[in-house]
């Protein structure tokens, strides 16, 4: 049976060095803010926000929290994130995604000043971090790093495959396993035969958002399988992309969703807010 990597125990290990961190920052006279913007009433939004103020509150950073109508107008929006750009005592600005489809998102990412992009999301980060210059790294690839590392998992010389090529986990993924000496595969809808491609992996990395796509038949044994997938399942109960009974008795080790890699995106987004003020300097 896999080993199961536990999220929560890392995460928290992750938030108990930012307390340090920031306890000695608040020593010097600085104090670290994040700003947190949602619009409209998506209650999955409204969890991911909640955990966020959570963690700012435990490792002891400011949260300044704007929530806004559904109607607010894209221009609106904009007018805020450039006021918060300005303001010398934010630190980081997070705008929670998805925003209402009247207004459009990379717009809205590419209003924030890149030096307070604490989701990493911003053009000039993903550039930075293609050409291994400083910037903020996407908050949920760099859990998953991190749950690799701190489990005791090996990425050089491995053959890792990423499942999905989004702007936001699939090709940063890529880039930082990369990064750790890894030789990278990146599929996705398109890439035929699938399962053998899958199945050459050491580290499997499932961010494809489909519920339970990933079976036995994809992985290799012995594999380490990483679950990025927050679906709901027939009886509307969380599951990630990988059907965990099936896959977790053939793989060394594995993600269990929820408590795998949701608990370290959280993690990371507080990492990047302390990270920020060696950005700024």
């Amino acid at each position: 049976m896999a080993a199961i990597i536990d999220g929560k125990v890392i995460s928290l290990a992750i938030k108990d060095e930012l307390k340090k961190k920031v306890e000695e920052l608040k020593e010097k006279g600085i104090q670290i803010h994040l700003a947190v913007i949602q619009v409209g009433e998506n209650p999955a939004s409204a969890v991911y926000v909640r955990n966020k103020k959570k963690g700012c509150e435990y490792i002891g950073i400011g949260s300044l929290s704007y929530e806004l109508s559904e109607e607010t107008k894209q221009e609106e929006l904009l007018a805020l994130i450039q006021e918060l750009n300005e303001r010398e005592d934010v630190n980081g600005i997070l705008v929670q995604l998805p925003l209402p489809s009247h207004i459009d998102e990379d717009t809205v990412i590419q209003a924030i000043d890149p030096k307070k992009d604490v989701d990493g999301f911003h053009p000039q980060s993903v550039g930075a971090l293609c050409i291994s210059q400083p910037g903020f790294v996407s908050c949920t690839p760099a859990g998953v790093i991190q749950l690799l590392k701190r489990s005791g998992i090996e990425i050089e010389g491995k053959e890792c495959v990423v499942l999905g090529r989004s702007n936001i986990v699939g090709k940063p993924m890529s880039i930082l396993l990369l990064r750790e000496n890894a030789t990278v595969t990146i599929a996705h809808s398109r890439t035929k035969n699938l399962k053998e491609v899958t199945g050459r992996a050491d580290i499997l990395i499932a961010a494809v958002g489909r519920p339970k796509m990933i079976t036995r038949d994809y992985v290799k044994e012995g594999a380490v399988v990483i679950d990025v997938g927050i679906n709901r399942d027939e009886n509307n109960k969380l599951c990630g992309d990988v059907d965990f009974d099936d896959v977790a008795p053939i793989c060394s080790a594995i993600t269990p969703v929820p408590g795998g890699v949701g608990p370290m995106t959280v993690a990371m987004l507080l990492y990047n807010c302390v990270e920020s003020i060696g950005l700024r300097a």
